[in-house]
């Protein structure tokens, strides 16, 4: 744990205290790809690399109304996967791990998408990211989905000092409890979205404010507010 102030609750105390308000602050929280599948998860988390969940979310459809089954994403070309997937970016390769992830599941795995760690990660385009997001989504194993929005506020938090997605997640499954592994990626994403966004944070406004060693440190007092204008960013 960091702690960047003295006065700020540490280890246990902290992290229940961010859990609670989180909650509070986002009841609703939960996985913004959508899904019916664990195929259908695990291809939203490939084409979700670079590229908006909600994007995915129209994208995603379509794709799977095309081909209905993974033997038809087998017999795909790869052109096209990749007309259909396009406007999610990086196409070209998220259209080899597709199509790559399906024959391996069909040839490996019973045309089943496996359920461990290690068989997840043996599939094309499939990192820890992905891997978590399957496990914890729809497997409902415990584990924590570190995206850009998990790595980035948990910095803010103090929770970690790191940059490397790894060791954030190892650094989190050391503080968090194994029970918020899971919601710790969605609420992640749902403070990103609202109040702390990653060119505008609302520190100002934000109910983490008092137990989050980024916030905790500004000075308002210093800083200056136009009339009602709230959204003042740090």
């Amino acid at each position: 744990m960091i702690n960047k102030k003295d006065n700020i609750a540490t280890d246990s105390q902290q992290v229940d205290q961010v859990i609670s308000l989180l909650h509070q602050t986002y009841p609703e929280a939960d996985c913004t790809l959508e899904f019916n599948s664990a195929w259908e998860i695990l291809v939203g988390g490939i084409l979700g690399a670079q590229c908006t969940d909600e994007r995915v979310n129209i994208i995603a459809p379509i794709l799977h109304e095309r081909f209905p089954q993974l033997s038809d994403y087998d017999a795909a070309s790869l052109t096209e996967i990749e007309q259909i997937i396009r406007s999610c970016g990086l196409y070209r390769n998220k259209a080899k791990a597709i199509k790559g992830s399906a024959a391996m599941i069909l040839a490996d795995f019973a045309g089943q998408v496996p359920e461990q760690e290690a068989d997840l990660l043996r599939l094309p385009g499939v990192g820890r990211k992905i891997a978590n997001l399957v496990r914890s989504d729809f497997f409902g194993h415990p584990a924590i989905v570190v995206d850009t929005h998990c790595g980035r506020i948990s910095r803010l938090l103090g929770l970690t000092d790191s940059k490397d997605p790894v060791r954030i997640e190892h650094d989190l499954q050391r503080v968090l409890p194994e029970t918020e592994w899971i919601s710790w990626g969605h609420l992640m994403v749902a403070h990103g979205r609202s109040l702390c966004e990653a060119r505008c944070r609302q520190c100002r406004v934000c109910p983490l404010q008092p137990v989050c060693a980024y916030g905790f440190a500004i000075d308002f007092s210093q800083q200056e507010v136009r009339g009602n204008d709230v959204r003042k960013c740090y």
